[in-house]
Parts: structure tokens; sequence; C-alpha cells
């Protein structure tokens, strides 16, 4: 059976002819289905590792910090020491920076090939209530409004998982200044929008306890 080819298509059929030529020449493999030309997708599995007392210790807890996984949090669990003091306020002070340092430490190697990282700043401190404030609140060296957005709400999330601080899924924290402490949720949006972690914060925790 002899099969006709109008003009128009025969010139297009040997131009894509000449094109797959020049990729041959030029080491190209050819491919049945679309490039994207975009970046490569993210293969992060965002799956934590179990977690493991660090070598030498004589005695751990586990605990959960939140982790930055593609853009969203993650939870992971961590061994640490156990919280030192001889009073309930001392323990959740210990509880509360031994958290902190968690989060504000490299994530270990196993943690980043899962696609975990922090941006908790080295340089922020925590500490207790001041004088009127609930006994619950926790004070940080800068307004927790001055956080960066994915920070704030690591710091809320893992202080809301904490038994040691009540697991409230909130945390009440407070600023260097003279301002009141407010409170944070982590919610399920926080978790999978955490630029949303300042919004979260309201009021005098006074006269909204919930």
């Amino acid at each position: 059976m002899t099969v006709c080819i109008r003009p128009g298509t025969w010139r297009r059929t040997a131009a894509l002819t000449a094109l797959a030529l020049a990729a041959a020449g030029c080491g190209i493999r050819g491919t049945s289905v679309p490039v994207d030309a975009g970046g490569a997708p993210s293969r992060v599995s965002c799956k934590a590792p179990a977690a493991e007392p660090e070598p030498g210790a004589t005695a751990a807890v586990q605990v959960s910090v939140y982790l930055v996984c593609g853009s969203a949090l993650a939870q992971v669990e961590r061994m640490v020491p156990p919280p030192k003091g001889t009073t309930a306020a001392e323990v959740r002070l210990m509880s509360a920076r031994t958290l902190l340092a968690e989060l504000q430490r490299q994530p270990l190697p196993e943690e980043v090939r899962a696609g975990f990282s922090t941006v908790l700043p080295r340089e922020l401190r925590v500490d207790g209530p001041r004088s009127g404030d609930p006994e619950e609140a926790l004070r940080l060296s800068v307004q927790p409004d001055d956080l960066p957005s994915f920070a704030l709400a690591q710091l809320v999330c893992t202080y809301g998982a904490s038994s040691a601080l009540g697991r409230t899924h909130a945390a009440l924290l407070g600023g260097p200044g003279a301002g009141a402490p407010h409170r944070y949720d982590c919610s399920a949006d926080v978790l999978t929008n955490p630029d949303i972690a300042q919004r979260t914060g309201w009021g005098d925790p006074l006269s909204e306890q919930s």
C-alpha cells in the first residue's frame, strides 16, 4: 500500500528527524516523555530516625522536638539527660533550656539526609517567669514575635509537646521587656504553615485562660 505524505507534513518530519540525529551526535539520550526543564524535585523523606541516647550517657529521657522539613514542621524524637532541680519551677526551666538547646544544635547526619533542618538562632536564651507572670510563662531573650516565623513555630510546638512543660500544645512566651507573656498555639495549621506562628499569640494570659 502506498502512503502519501503531504509536503508540509514531510518537511516537519524531516526537521524532527534532523533534530533527533543532532541530539544523538551530542550524546543526549532520547526520551519518550516530556522533559521538565525546572529544578529537580525534592526526594527527602521527612521520616525521623529512631531516637538513640548519646554515647556514654548514663540516663536519658525521650523528648520530641519539631524541625523544619520542606515547608512544614515534623516531629523528631531525641534522647536527652533528665532535667535536674529541687522544685517544679527549676525542673520546668531546665527542661525548657534543654529543649531549646536541642533545637539550636545541628541536626544529626541521618536527620539531615531525611530532609530536616532547624532555624533557631544560636544566641536565643530562655528564662523562667518574672514577678507577676503566670508560673507556666517563659521569658525569651528577644520578643517572640521578633523571631523568624519558622523558629517561633519550632519553639512553640516543641514546648507544647513537652510533658515536663504540661503538654499543652501551646507555649506562654514573653520577651525581655515589661510586656505580658502571650500564649502561642501549636495547631495543625501551624505545623503545615509555620509562617502563621506569630498570628497565634494574643492578649494577656491572666484574663484569657482557656
